[in-house]
């Protein structure tokens, strides 16, 4: 039986020094995501705007939200790949759903 996967959604702030770097980070999550056998729903990137408080003495970071489904061991390692990467200067992922089902999407 193939493993359970998981809706969840991620947003995460990138340093605004390294905006032009961004695709790189997507690349790398895609790349942690597939491998374990899930898949990006929806990618939506909101771009440069200001903070609610400075963070690394930056009033300005670029978001990113993303959707995505996986199997419950991926978000760790999305969380460990972003505390890792300096250019990520904030995240959170969020589980959505326990059990997805892409065939209620259709309904």
């Amino acid at each position: 039986m193939a493993e359970k996967l998981r809706k969840y959604e991620t947003l995460f702030i990138i340093h605004p020094d390294h905006v032009e770097e961004r695709e790189s980070v997507l690349e790398k999550l895609a790349e942690i995501i597939q491998n374990d056998g899930g898949e990006i729903l929806k990618k939506d990137e909101w771009g440069l705007r200001r903070l609610a408080y400075p963070i690394l003495k930056k009033r300005q970071g670029y978001y990113i939200f993303m959707e995505f489904v996986a199997p419950a061991q991926t978000p760790p390692k999305l969380e460990q790949y972003f505390r890792i990467d300096e250019r990520v200067i904030r995240f959170i992922v969020v589980k959505l759903e326990d059990q997805y089902e892409p065939e209620t999407l259709a309904a």
